[in-house]
């Protein structure tokens, strides 16, 4: 079950003097690597899995070598963790993935070994490695939930919602509020039931607050919901009120089970003024609006956002039912509601 390490003997006969120099690399570094110093642990991990593929690729090192490595190394520092054959090759392919040492040190070192271990197993391109990097980093990710970024996509639904920012927020405010939304957003945490009706699924997201929050991204602070606005005599109820620390906004976002209606636009606008005018502080960015919809048609979408003159967003929701599936399945497959409606009807006639 456990890897044997080969007889010193068996050895290459520079094996002796590439251990010492890897040892004295490992005793540089101890004392900040014992002090926790992540930065430095990942970059001398980098060095060690560099200094595996040299010798792999010079010296025609086999498999048998990082087993003997691994064991040298756990005799010679006892006291530290990370020695083990696996954890070795994940040095050498954390170095084979990452040949400037310059990139690491700017970017991976920054996030932990786990996360970079992550980042290895579950993504091939250099470019998506980087951006989650980049998130764990900005949001504070624990590996699980990176994880569950990479699961969902996330790198393809990071600023994709549509929107007229561009037209209704100054330039510099119109970008950053633009990567404050995504499109879709995968809602998998209320399961493959996706609710039919505006209450159920703002339920659902309540009940799941902490997962709502996550999903929606960092920065968001729950005000509340069903919130009142007197509006005249009249009283209206918008669904989910935030405010946004780093946009310094509050966010109105509103709730449909079905698809897109032109109108959604313009009763989401009206709540966006009214908080404009009752809630908002003075010092206050005008408030953004975020409208997502079971389904939309992007064009309809982009006429309709063309008429009005409050900045906002619309995107899709949904759960992870469709999206874990292939793509050349999910056409092919019925929907939910076809289901339901054929199980809905009478079933009989036929023989088991």
């Amino acid at each position: 079950m456990f890897p044997v390490a080969s007889a010193a003997g068996d050895m290459p006969a520079d094996y002796a003097g590439w251990l010492a120099e890897i040892k004295r690399r490992i005793q540089g570094e101890r004392l900040r690597v014992v002090l926790a110093s992540n930065s430095v642990m990942v970059l001398l991990y980098w060095d060690i899995g560099e200094r595996i593929l040299q010798k792999q690729a010079d010296r025609g090192y086999g498999s048998k070598v990082i087993d003997r490595l691994a064991a040298d190394l756990r005799q010679s520092f006892p006291d530290m963790k990370g020695f083990s054959p696996r954890n070795l090759k994940y040095m050498r392919a954390f170095a084979s993935a990452w040949p400037d040492r310059s990139l690491v040190q700017a970017s991976l070192a920054q996030v932990t070994w786990y996360h970079n271990i992550t980042l290895l197993e579950k993504l091939t391109s250099s470019e998506d490695r980087l951006w989650y990097a980049a998130k764990t980093v900005e949001q504070g990710w624990s590996r699980n939930v990176l994880a569950a970024q990479i699961d969902g996509r996330s790198h393809l639904r990071h600023g994709k919602a549509q929107n007229n920012f561009p037209v209704t927020l100054p330039p510099a405010d119109s970008d950053m509020a633009s990567q404050v939304f995504k499109d879709p957003y995968l809602f998998d945490f209320l399961g493959a039931d996706a609710p039919r009706r505006e209450q159920h699924l703002e339920q659902g997201l309540i009940a799941h607050i902490q997962k709502f929050l996550l999903e929606i991204g960092q920065g968001f602070a729950f005000v509340g919901r069903q919130v009142h606005l007197e509006i005249g005599d009249d009283d209206f109820y918008l669904d989910l009120l935030f405010y946004h620390l780093k946009l310094r906004r509050y966010v109105v976002i509103e709730l449909k089970a079905r698809r897109f209606e032109p109108g959604d636009g313009a009763q989401l606008g009206m709540y966006m003024t009214a908080v404009d005018r009752l809630l908002a502080h003075p010092d206050d960015k005008p408030t953004l609006g975020l409208l997502l919809v079971r389904e939309k048609n992007r064009v309809l979408v982009e006429y309709a956002l063309a008429g009005s003159t409050r900045p906002i967003s619309v995107a899709e929701w949904e759960t992870q039912l469709t999206r874990s599936l292939p793509s050349d399945l999910e056409g092919s497959l019925p929907t939910i509601e076809q289901i339901e409606a054929e199980l809905s009807g009478d079933v009989g006639g036929g023989d088991e």
